[in-house]
């Protein structure tokens, strides 16, 4: 039986190894371009592949369980083995990953009693019935059982987090009893406490850290004495958020050098290798002093860019893994084009407010209910009720609402809050006659991916609305996850400056990949035959989306655009280049 087995060092038959991995999330990557991606990683000289899996879209409702196309881990596993990769999996509850809500699924937030990683019964709960069927899936692809996989995480940076070693040993032991039979490790930062209190007995702790290879490793000798040393996430770039400056790079040579300098001394696993995209509503967020939401893109400043192209860092790295591993020749059997399709006109436009009832089936409740207590876990919900007993709005307030909200008066924009101001009592000066009905659309835009706000992830409007001091009762509420839109009318009419839906066609004679350019559009999302290709936003820095060729069809294709500002000049641009800012 083959092991890996964790001496002064790896082993692997009993010869010793260094593992050289590289970080690529199949779900972050059309499944069609999962064969490119691996093949340019052991291009690289890289001999393992490292990904996370995430719970909430393996288990995106409670108990509905999915492992195909863009989740098909056996699958992309299977591919790593084709190419002689070994592989290293984080199997999650928690990932961060700038992933929405950290991995964990949004269902959990509809539970009034359940407290995250640790030792909480009814979370503990949840995530042993989804490690029982995730271990179903995975246990056969372990090197034990003729499989590539040659060790699994526990949890992940736990000690940033908490200091529940009950907790990281029940994750321990439950990935044991389901099945897990190759070695466990954990990761964290090597300083201040959270190396020691993400690190449980029994288990290899290694590191996650971006430069200061050497003295990262001098910091973990004194703590794991004589065992290998293995940087788990070498950050060779960063993630971009909205409103950042511009999009976010490193210095190359700087980077090549701590490479170098980890692998003389240890192992390492690059993050990230290939970002790919958060396609959907699938990014996350941070919050420290105020919200920042990630962009669509994923592209990480990593070794290949976002649509899968070979980048400067990546010969360098290459040039410095030649040092350590012979760089075998790789051909690259996936073809893959860029094109350019050109300047797209609008065809059909339509409101939000005239469809309603035509995208979704009204909740009535007495007072505003978050998207998780109507079942609803992305994309936006718009609450709307009469106003009957009000005079004039002068002051409004919504309480527990998170993360933006457009507020309408008789389907006319009155006031847009986003994140704190979202905390407060606005006065409408002057005030706004009170119409007929008050319509508030609430967008989630991505739920906080790391510390202690997972707890406070509920979207939507979870308490109340407050009017001129007083709470008003008795609403509508319309789940607009922007899954299911084909019983759009684009018949109703339109009213300019207000949500709506855009369509474009356009006709492909030859498929490639190709990025959207979404120049004067305000904010919202794009459908691309259907599927969710991500969020834009007009202060950027990503300027452009990408739309990789297998989400494209031969002959005619359908663009649909939902935009909440008002703002669409209508057209868009296919380019055959990004522009991340």
């Amino acid at each position: 039986m083959k092991q890996l087995e964790i001496r002064e060092d790896f082993y692997l038959d009993g010869k010793k190894i260094k593992i050289i991995s590289g970080g690529l999330h199949y779900f972050r990557v059309v499944p069609e371009y999962w064969r490119d991606r691996l093949e340019k990683l052991k291009a690289l000289g890289c001999n393992t592949v490292e990904t996370y899996m995430p719970w909430n879209l393996h288990e995106k409702e409670k108990s509905e369980f999915n492992f195909e196309g863009m989740l098909d881990i056996v699958r992309f596993v299977e591919i790593a083995q084709e190419l002689d990769l070994m592989v290293i999996l984080r199997p999650s509850p928690y990932i961060c990953a700038e992933w929405e809500f950290g991995g964990l699924p949004y269902w959990l937030l509809k539970e009034e009693n359940v407290r995250y990683r640790c030792m909480n019964p009814s979370f503990l709960n949840h995530v042993k019935q989804y490690y029982e069927k995730l271990f179903e899936v995975i246990a056969p692809l372990q090197i034990t059982r003729g499989g590539p996989v040659i060790m699994m995480q526990v949890e992940n940076e736990y000690g940033y987090f908490g200091d529940d070693k009950s907790y990281m040993e029940y994750i321990k032991q439950l990935m044991l009893d389901c099945g897990c039979e190759v070695p466990l490790v954990t990761s964290d930062g090597p300083w201040g406490d959270a190396f020691d209190c993400g690190s449980i007995d029994g288990v290899l702790p290694t590191g996650n850290f971006g430069s200061k290879g050497k003295e990262q490793f001098a910091v973990m000798r004194k703590k794991i004495g004589d065992k290998p040393l293995m940087c788990m996430e070498f950050w060779v770039g960063w993630f971009d958020n909205w409103g950042v400056e511009c999009h976010q790079t490193g210095d190359v040579e700087e980077h090549a050098k701590d490479l170098d300098k980890i692998l003389s001394e240890g192992h390492v696993n690059i993050y990230m290798f290939h970002g790919g995209t958060n396609f959907g509503f699938t990014s996350g967020a941070n919050y420290y002093d105020e919200l920042t939401p990630d962009v669509t893109s994923y592209d990480y400043d990593a070794l290949l860019t976002e649509d899968g192209r070979i980048t400067p860092k990546y010969r360098a790295f290459q040039k410095v893994i030649g040092k350590y591993a012979q760089i075998p020749e790789v051909h690259l059997s996936t073809e893959i084009k860029c094109k350019e399709y050109g300047e797209l006109k609008v065809s059909r436009k339509t409101g939000l407010f005239e469809n309603l009832e035509n995208v979704s089936r009204p909740v009535e409740s007495v007072v505003p209910q978050s998207m998780e207590k109507q079942d609803q876990g992305y994309g936006y919900i718009l609450y709307e009720s009469p106003l009957k007993y009000e005079g004039d709005i002068e002051k409004i307030r919504l309480w527990g609402a998170n993360d933006r909200a457009n507020l309408f008066v008789d389907e006319k924009p009155v006031l847009t809050l986003y994140d704190r101001e979202l905390l407060v009592e606005h006065e409408l000066k002057p005030a706004v006659p009170k119409g007929e009905t008050l319509s508030i659309l609430v967008e989630n835009m991505g739920r906080v991916n790391f510390g202690p706000r997972l707890e406070h992830q509920r979207k939507g409007i979870d308490d109340a609305v407050q009017i001129n001091g007083h709470q008003h009762y008795y609403w509508k509420q319309y789940s607009l996850p922007m899954e299911d839109l084909s019983a759009l009318d684009f018949g109703l009419p339109f009213r300019e400056g207000t949500p709506g839906f855009y369509e474009i066609k356009f006709m492909a004679e030859e498929l490639g990949d190709t990025f959207l350019d979404f120049t004067g559009w305000g904010k919202g999302c794009v459908l691309v035959n259907g599927y969710n290709i991500g969020r834009f936003w007009e202060i950027g820095p990503q300027r452009r989306l990408y739309i990789p060729a297998p989400l494209l069809k031969e002959g005619e294709n359908t663009i649909l655009i939902f935009e909440t500002e008002g703002k669409a000049p209508g057209i868009i641009t296919l380019c055959d280049e990004p522009d991340l800012g």
